[in-house]
């Protein structure tokens, strides 16, 4: 057998696995001259009939196939026959195959408990169900770049063209019981807006699908080029009476009558002053999907005060990437906590699957409940000072807060 090479018992277990009953994924990555080629395969159904669907990315590039059986177990022979270091992943319904080959050609074989998981097999055109292509979206595609001139997705786009079709799913959970009256501006809020791939979206989706009449967008960013660029693409797409840009600090901008506040993907506090925005501007709904969070690790590093938690998670904390996975969970619990005593049904929720973003978490705000309750401030506080640590929003909103907190201390 040569080197890299399956066992032949392993290679009949792929093919049972995969073309048997209950097979729901197989994704293999390859590493070769320091990069990386992954192919996926999953069944579908199209027009009725069962086929499989691969999709293969190298250096950027995707590109998706589907197949009947011959030909998916065609190539799945071409999946079991590839050298070199590589992972396979197998999903069924009766459990999971994992697969390592290493850099030496060993090969480390892992299986889960036996399982009894449902496979339902979706229509591969359930694409059509989704939030961008529930309206003529092809002009709006082109002009904010992630369509090419044919309208199709660009393979590079693809994960943010899923964040923003997922992202727009929330929103419609979250507005399902708003009037959108013709009197009153819905007003949005985008902060740190970039290259406006959800500002101009949103719109859209607002007036066109959800039957929004009278929508005003308004997105908020620093940097002078995107700023540009997107008023530009709101004059192309005849929207810039209704969707405006501007470039500022977010913590220089001041507005009134804002009803949603959003924010995907802003660095660091730059999402705690989204927040603040959002509760300063009374918002009645705030949707924020966080991006990095450093601001707590220089606390973290410094947690000799918080004793309890340095002598039970000095192993964790020692390790840079554990800690930076603690932070994360941490920060967006103390934003999620504050954001409950200061009035707002607080969902933390995964609004987009992980092969789109890493960073798939979205706080999913809603203003409704009676501020200062003892229950939320009382979790808060003992949380907070477990850890010794005072989160960066607790700062920014001190002057809310303090009312809340003073009976406590």
């Amino acid at each position: 057998m040569e080197r890299f090479e399956l066992e032949p018992k392993l290679k009949e277990e792929i093919r049972q696995r995969v073309l048997g009953e209950g097979f729901m994924k197989i994704v293999q990555s390859v590493r070769r001259n320091g990069k990386q080629f992954k192919i996926a395969m999953r069944p579908v159904e199209i027009g009725g009939e069962k086929k499989f669907q691969a999709e293969m990315t190298d250096e950027g590039q995707v590109q998706v196939k589907n197949f009947d059986m011959n030909a998916a177990a065609e190539g799945l022979e071409e999946i079991i026959a590839q050298r070199g270091a590589r992972d396979m992943h197998i999903m069924t319904a009766k459990g999971d195959l994992h697969i390592r080959v290493t850099k030496k050609g060993h090969v480390l074989v892992s299986r889960s408990a036996e399982m009894e998981r449902v496979v339902t097999v979706k229509p591969h055109d359930r694409v059509k169900n989704l939030p961008l292509t529930s309206f003529d979206s092809a002009a709006l595609l082109r002009t904010i770049n992630l369509a090419d001139g044919e309208g199709k997705i660009r393979a590079s786009m693809r994960g943010k063209y899923d964040q923003v079709n997922e992202f727009l799913k929330v929103v419609k959970e979250t507005v399902e019981n708003y009037n959108p009256g013709e009197e009153t501006p819905f007003r949005v809020v985008d902060c740190g807006c970039g290259k406006a791939y959800l500002t101009l979206s949103l719109y859209f989706y607002l007036t066109r699908t959800l039957g929004f009449k009278n929508v005003k967008v308004t997105g908020i960013d620093r940097r002078n080029d995107v700023i540009t660029a997107a008023k530009k693409m709101a004059e192309q797409l005849d929207v810039a009476n209704d969707v405006e840009f501007i470039e500022s600090d977010l913590a220089a901008v001041n507005l009134e009558k804002v009803e949603m506040v959003i924010s995907l993907h802003a660095c660091d506090t730059a999402t705690d002053e989204a927040l603040a925005k959002g509760i300063e501007w009374k918002a009645k709904y705030i949707l924020s999907a966080p991006c990095c969070q450093h601001e707590l690790q220089k606390d973290l590093g410094k947690v000799e005060k918080a004793v309890a938690s340095r002598d039970t998670f000095g192993g964790l904390l020692r390790q840079s990437i554990l800690r930076e996975r603690l932070c994360d969970i941490l920060t967006d619990s103390f934003r999620a906590m504050l954001l409950r005593i200061l009035g707002f049904k607080t969902q933390v929720i995964e609004f987009v699957s992980s092969e789109a973003t890493a960073r798939n978490i979205l706080l999913k705000c809603e203003y409704g409940v009676k501020p200062g309750q003892p229950g939320p401030i009382n979790e808060y506080l003992n949380l907070r000072d477990y850890w010794g640590v005072t989160p960066w929003l607790e700062t920014r909103m001190e002057k809310l807060l303090t009312k809340y907190f003073e009976r406590y201390h």
